[in-house]
């Protein structure tokens, strides 16, 4: 595994710099204020220091421990940096603290296009805790914390993510004939904002879409995800060579922090 460094800021992240700054003031105004803690760890993330981004949400349990969001956050970031483990048992305390408590839309510190967020609290915590499993082949647990984040899902964009690893999963199962069933609903008319490589991915199993027509359409941080998604798509169909050879061209290429690249990451450990 390739060193886990972050690119040096440039003149183009000014405004993520100016972000973080503004985070900080707001949160130096008020230290036990709990939304000023997340955010000043969002915004320390959006830099690309993930460890203390994670030190700043440790400071954040410290003084709010029964805030589900806390551990949320710092478990997300227990992932980009490798550390499994640490956020499986942060993002199941989230979910028992969720657990019987009304759902809420979490603002997006990096808006789409349309600066509407998709994601709420319980889809994030249950995403995340399904891909902290994904990514150490704990197929069932994976599949049990998709099904909770598709059943908290409230529109298309998180209807498509969780489908997309859904399907995953029951691949890697032996199950194609339900994961085929997951494509049934699945339509170029689906109202995406945000969800795009998830939603061109399912086309793709579907067979509604090439592969060329997915990496024509996607940019940013999603071609990790395509990649993957295409390169697992020849793992599960026996075409190992072409999805090792898929995987070793992600790690050349891609972002180390992209969820597409940490699960190529994963994969090749195994193999």
């Amino acid at each position: 595994m390739k060193p886990l460094v972050s690119p040096q800021l440039v003149a183009k992240d000014s405004a993520k710099v100016a972000k973080y700054l503004k985070a900080l003031d707001t949160y130096n105004s008020n230290p036990m204020n709990a939304d000023f803690i997340i955010w000043l760890g969002r915004r320390m993330a959006y830099l690309g220091d993930y460890q203390k981004a994670i030190g700043i949400f440790t400071e954040g349990i410290a003084k709010f421990p029964d805030d589900a969001r806390m551990y949320r956050h710092r478990g997300h970031r227990y992932i980009t940096t490798r550390q499994l483990d640490l956020a499986i048992t942060d993002l199941e305390t989230s979910s028992a603290l969720i657990k019987g408590k009304p759902d809420r839309m979490e603002p997006d510190g990096m808006p789409n296009a349309l600066n509407i967020p998709v994601s709420s609290l319980h889809t994030n915590v249950y995403y995340h805790l399904g891909l902290a499993y994904y990514l150490k082949a704990d197929w069932q647990n994976a599949l049990t914390n998709f099904e909770n984040c598709l059943q908290a899902s409230t529109n298309d964009d998180m209807r498509v993510a969780s489908l997309h690893w859904l399907y995953m999963i029951l691949q890697r199962l032996d199950r194609a004939d339900e994961a085929n069933a997951l494509l049934e609903p699945i339509t170029f008319e689906m109202n995406i904002i945000e969800n795009k490589a998830y939603h061109m991915l399912l086309l793709y199993y579907k067979g509604d879409l090439l592969d060329n027509d997915l990496d024509a359409n996607t940019s940013g941080g999603s071609k990790e995800a395509v990649h993957y998604g295409i390169a697992h798509w020849h793992q599960y169909n026996d075409q190992l060579e072409t999805a090792v050879a898929m995987y070793k061209y992600l790690m050349a290429n891609g972002n180390w922090a992209g969820f597409g690249y940490i699960a190529a990451e994963a994969e090749l450990s195994r193999l």
